[in-house]
Formats: C-alpha cells, sequence, structure tokens
C-alpha cells in the first residue's frame, strides 16, 4: 500500500523527489576494481547531521530514501538514521555489500524498521576485480533468508571487467532459491563509463531476463540498450524527482556526476527541483544509473525539457576514486 500510494502521488505531481540517495559514510571495507564511490579512510557523518538530512528530505516530499556509501553498515548509528526515516514516513532502503551481517544485526535493522535491501554478489568466488562473492557472502544470505522482515534483492552484474560473466547466473538460482528476488546490473568501469556487453555476457543478461517474474524490479529498455551500447532517449530527471546527497551533505545529479549542482540540501527548494526537472541532462544518453531510469519512467511521457545544463555542469571535473584517495578526471 505504501508503495501504491508512492506511485499514485509521482503521478499527481512532479514537485517533489522520489527517491534520494544518502550517503553517511564514504568509507568502505573493500575496495572493488570498478568502484569509484568508496575511499579507506573517511569518518561517518555525524548522527544529528544524518538525522536533520532525513528530515529535510522528508519536508522536500520525498518518497523513498536509499542509505548507500561507502559502506553503510560502518556507521554506528545506522539504526538510527532508519528509524528516523520511517517516522518520517519514507520508505527505507539500504544498499550493501553484506560483509558485516550477522544474525544480530539483522534483528536491529528489524527493529530499525527497514522494508528494503540490495546487496550487489559480483561472482561465485572472489577474485582481484571484486570480493563480493557468493562463496564469501552464502552463509550471511542463508541468515537473511532465516531473520529479514525486511525484502532483499540480490543483484548480479555483468560488465566492469568481471571475469566469469556465468556467475551471474549461478548468484540468480541462488538468489531465488533462498526466497530473495534476483536482478542483473550492468555496471560501469573504474571510470563510471559504458561500455557494450560482448556477446557472451549479452547472452546471460538475457538469460537472467528470462526470470523477470521473479525480479524486483522489471528489466527494461534502458538496460536493453546499455547491454548493446546504444543510446538512450529519454528526459533524466536528476536532481528533481532523484537525488544523490553525498556525506558532505550537497545535492547531486547522481553518484557518476558529482558536482552539479552541488548545492547543499539545506538551501535546495522546490525551485531547485523544477529547474533541474526542465534541464537537459547532457549524459543522459549513456547513463547507467537505473535507479535514475526508473524514476524517469514516472514522468517520460509528460513536460519536455527545455534548459540547457550550466556551463559548469559541463566544465567540472568528475571525481573518480582510485586506492583511496580523490583524483580529477
Amino acid at each position: 500500500m505504501r508503495e501504491l500510494r508512492m506511485i499514485a502521488k509521482g503521478l499527481l505531481s512532479t514537485g517533489h523527489p522520489i527517491l534520494a540517495h544518502l550517503i553517511p559514510i564514504r568509507r568502505c571495507n573493500l575496495a572493488c576494481g570498478y568502484c569509484n564511490e568508496y575511499d579507506d579512510f573517511s569518518p561517518p557523518v555525524p548522527i544529528d547531521t544524518m538525522l536533520r538530512r532525513v528530515d529535510l528530505l522528508a519536508n522536500l516530499g520525498t518518497t523513498i530514501t536509499t542509505i548507500s556509501g561507502g559502506e553503510p553498515l560502518l556507521h554506528p548509528e545506522l539504526d538510527q538514521i532508519i528509524a528516523r526515516m520511517r517516522r518520517r514516513g519514507l520508505l527505507a532502503g539500504l544498499i550493501t555489500n553484506g560483509y558485516l551481517l550477522n544474525v544480530e544485526r539483522i534483528q536491529r535493522l528489524n527493529r530499525a524498521g527497514l522494508d528494503h535491501m540490495q546487496i550487489s554478489i559480483d561472482n561465485a568466488k572472489p577474485d582481484d576485480i571484486s570480493k563480493k562473492s557468493l562463496k564469501t557472502l552464502d552463509q550471511r544470505l542463508q541468515w537473511l533468508s532465516e531473520h529479514a522482515e525486511f525484502h532483499v534483492n540480490i543483484n548480479s552484474v555483468v560488465g566492469g571487467g568481471i571475469h566469469n560473466p556465468e556467475d551471474a547466473l549461478t548468484v540468480g538460482k541462488r538468489a531465488l532459491e533462498l526466497g530473495f528476488t534476483s536482478t542483473i546490473g550492468i555496471i560501469h568501469d573504474g571510470d563510471g563509463q559504458l561500455k557494450p556487453l560482448p556477446a557472451r555476457e549479452r547472452e546471460i543478461y538475457r538469460s537472467m531476463k528470462a526470470m523477470e517474474k521473479s525480479s524486483y524490479s522489471r528489466f527494461n529498455e534502458f538496460q536493453e540498450a546499455i547491454a548493446d551500447g546504444r543510446p538512450n532517449n529519454w528526459k533524466c530527471r536528476a536532481g528533481a524527482r532523484y537525488l544523490y546527497v553525498c556525506e558532505d551533505g550537497l545535492v547531486h545529479y547522481c553518484s557518476q556526476q558529482r558536482g552539479y549542482p552541488g548545492k547543499p540540501l539545506e538551501q535546495y527548494t522546490v525551485e531547485d527541483i523544477r529547474r533541474e526537472y526542465l534541464t537537459k541532462k547532457g549524459c543522459s544518453d549513456y547513463c547507467t544509473v537505473s535507479c535514475v531510469h526508473q524514476t524517469g519512467y514516472m514522468d517520460y511521457w509528460r513536460d519536455p525539457q527545455i534548459h540547457e545544463p550550466s556551463p559548469a555542469a559541463e566544465q567540472r571535473p568528475q571525481l573518480v576514486k582510485i586506492r583511496g584517495t580523490s583524483v580529477g578526471k
């Protein structure tokens, strides 16, 4: 019922965010070769600051807030953040690598009121690209199957230098065996860029698509085009219907376009939402960020985008995380 209310609200009004990603910590306990969203030193954002950001998102009318990172389970007061989201009427999501889960931690997430968890598993066995393997996480998945009161989705991946794309099928089948939903994602490389899938990976992607009826989020033409390396023709509403709020409290288009608008959440208003709703994004043709695609469906049919991106958005440096440091690219 809450999800249906979210859809109804999104269809009735374009003046509020549907989904916001909130970053409570940039540090991660892993170092996956394709990831540009982590470092190995950042402290957690103070809890009072995080609770204030949840309230600000709620005040903007946000429907879903998903906590990401870095690795959000490294934040010592994560449960308080989730509980505040629920008290403010937000659907509460969590994206985690799953390494820090145990029975006690899962039960705490139950008590906090978590609605949805997603874990991405990159391979069957760890390798030099990613340690997020089915072998190392399977016991934690069993604990989730036995104890989690929230929805769990397991996302397997192809692209981005994954050595054994066949592992995606192994991961997806195991997720379904445990009673979870299963999706597949096409990941960017270490610079956040799209590379078309080779023929074998396209076959695996389409085999996973056959599991669609068991999937949490339906596959769509965005990923079809990404798999083939084709541009998408759509209206990206990032900065309006989708917000990415970094650990510094700045609003960005998404994790791969950090730097613009780059405005503090405390100063973000409905006027900013309306401006970005109508602003064409120069990076949208080859976008790989599926959550932005999903929110874009709500408004695909309406309101042409008439504003061009600010020159600042075209000229800003892209931040890429390499071995725990930030470098301009």
